[in-house]
């Protein structure tokens, strides 16, 4: 039986009802997280968005300040770089030149050559080179051989005869852009040269070969006969431009 004294007490057995504030504070706490995140993980996970977030708020301030030009450019710590160590250019001569270019061709030549030894396996010892090249070889009359009354002029001053000499070809000037090794054999004895000692001047040999075929095929090209003509026709056109009606051109023996 209870007593006087504890009639307005609440008993043991029954807790008291929670207040409405006790239940906003509950259902903030126990709010459902994300969908697929577990409630533990909802914590972590907020934090770590937080932070990819920030991140990618300074990408694009640093971005936006680098196109502005404060910043410098961001370049790659493993970007391939050239250096450029080369000696200036030293001149060694100058000769006054008086050569008529009357004519030039551009020759293409494909180079097979190959250097073995006999009884000894290709695979071992064994060099082949298969090189395309392009060269360019000029036709010209050097006016600075012509002779002392080369020219002889009529009385009436509307004729002319000129001796001039032989039409010659310049040297020949090899395209290194236009140039290349197609194919290239090596045997295991070569190779491994190369890697001990090198040859820098290997490709030497190819280039003058190719050279010497170009040279020889202007020769027979016929590429001084067309200088003989156009020189002509230059001195021709020349000449009558100041009066002469008949013009004589002839070439001397080279």
């Amino acid at each position: 039986m209870a007593r006087d004294g504890d009639i307005n007490e609440p008993t043991r057995e029954f807790p008291g009802y929670p207040t409405s504030d006790d239940l906003r504070a509950r259902s903030a706490v126990t709010a459902d997280p994300a969908p697929g995140v577990p409630p533990s993980a909802g914590g972590p996970v907020r934090g770590l968005l937080w932070v990819l977030g920030a991140a990618a708020l300074a990408v694009v301030v640093l971005l936006g300040v680098q196109a502005t030009g404060i910043l410098p450019e961001f370049r790659n710590p493993f970007a391939k770089e050239q250096t450029d160590r080369s000696q200036p250019p030293l001149l060694k001569s100058i000769r006054d030149l008086s050569r008529y270019v009357a004519a030039e061709g551009d020759f293409q030549v494909v180079v097979d050559l190959q250097n073995d030894r006999r009884n000894v396996p290709d695979f071992l010892l064994n060099e082949r080179t298969l090189f395309v090249g392009a060269g360019r070889v000029e036709a010209y009359v050097d006016f600075s051989k012509i002779a002392e009354g080369a020219i002889v002029e009529s009385a009436d001053k509307k004729s002319v005869e000129i001796k001039l000499p032989a039409p010659q070809l310049g040297e020949t000037n090899l395209d290194l852009e236009k140039s290349y090794v197609f194919a290239e054999q090596r045997g295991l004895i070569n190779r491994l040269n190369d890697l001990v000692a090198g040859n820098p001047n290997r490709q030497q040999q190819v280039y003058q070969l190719a050279e010497d075929r170009i040279t020889a095929a202007a020769r027979d090209s016929g590429l001084t006969a067309r200088a003989e003509e156009n020189t002509r026709k230059m001195l021709e056109g020349l000449l009558r431009s100041l009066g002469y009606q008949k013009i004589t051109v002839t070439y001397t023996a080279p």
